[in-house]
């Protein structure tokens, strides 16, 4: 059973300012890829530091303000206990000290009001990813909620690029036959050649009337970075009558120790005309001391066994008849 649907990330976001103004720094470019928390952008926020910078200096007046009533009521009390001066007077020393302690907490919120509306100018990446789009450029006005066409809403889109997976539209004539779980095989019309492994992660309890579908999420058990966002796929699902066929078909298998690492991604070095080629592979499955390889590789390669870590593509090895 076959079904078609498009590339999509499970975590993205259009990533916007809280707060509104002109858009002053801007560190990234599509591609680029960011950490939770990293600044990706920012405001002019010359005023807000200004208004930051009378809050603090009030809060450092109103600090002193108390202390100095502090004392003077503790002095009035003491002048009190020995009569030498009224009740008046003593209630007076603790009204100055109590307006002067409400002052100080009215000052101290407006600080955090002025270092919240500063933080707000820094447009910060929600989650570790990629940067899809740039929606926004240096100089021009941003809001919220852009109301007009002179203002933009967000800045960026990003894109958790782990979070890949195939949304495909399965009939309702069909549906009966998809369970959570069920093996599938993923192809992307980009690359007609590459077969991505994969599982149904979710069938959404819903059905769509006007072409009589429901969406079905695929979820792959090995990517790479060919795979993007937006590409259109052919998924097929493995019936259980046909489970069984599928896993006796022959398989491309190598030693184990002839994958290693290259840049994070696993590759193999076939040996063409005495020369070490290197090959970005996808693995399947563990085999006793052999490993499956699902493209990269064909049948009747001849491959390194324990490649050394200073083999690069294009070096002359010597190999053994």
């Amino acid at each position: 059973m076959v079904a078609t649907g498009y590339v999509v990330a499970q975590r993205k976001a259009e990533v916007a300012s809280k707060g509104t103004g002109r858009l002053e720094y801007l560190g990234f470019e599509e591609g680029d890829i960011v950490k939770k928390n990293e600044i990706i952008a920012r405001l002019d926020n010359e005023d807000i530091k200004a208004g930051l910078d009378q809050a603090e200096a009030e809060l450092v007046k109103a600090e002193t303000d108390t202390i100095d009533a502090s004392r003077k009521y503790r002095r009035a009390n003491e002048l009190f206990q020995s009569g030498s001066i009224t009740k008046t007077e003593l209630e007076s020393a603790e009204t100055l000290y109590l307006q002067t302690q409400a002052i100080l907490n009215a000052v101290q919120a407006a600080v955090k009001v002025a270092e919240v509306n500063l933080e707000n100018t820094y447009i910060r990446a929600p989650f570790d990813g990629t940067i899809l789009t740039k929606n926004a450029d240096v100089g021009e006005m941003v809001t919220p909620f852009a109301s007009s066409a002179s203002s933009k809403g967000s800045v960026v889109t990003l894109a958790d690029m782990t979070s890949l997976e195939v949304e495909a539209d399965v009939s309702e004539s069909n549906i009966n036959k998809v369970t959570p779980n069920q093996p599938c095989e993923i192809i992307l019309d980009a690359y007609p050649t590459i077969k991505y492994s994969g599982y149904v992660k979710k069938i959404v309890p819903t059905a769509d009337r006007s072409r009589a579908t429901v969406l079905t999420k695929i979820a792959f058990s090995d990517i790479d970075k060919k795979v993007l966002p937006e590409m259109s796929a052919r998924v097929n699902f493995f019936l259980e009558n046909n489970k069984d066929q599928q896993d006796q078909l022959p398989v491309v298998v190598v030693p184990k120790d002839a994958i290693t690492t290259r840049n994070g991604e696993k590759v193999l070095f076939v040996v063409l005309d005495e020369l070490a080629i290197q090959r970005e592979i996808t693995v399947g499955r563990e085999l006793s001391d052999v490993t499956e390889i699902l493209n990269g590789v064909q049948q009747g390669d001849r491959v390194v066994i324990s490649p050394p870590g200073r083999l690069e593509t294009n070096q002359k090895i010597e190999t053994s008849k």
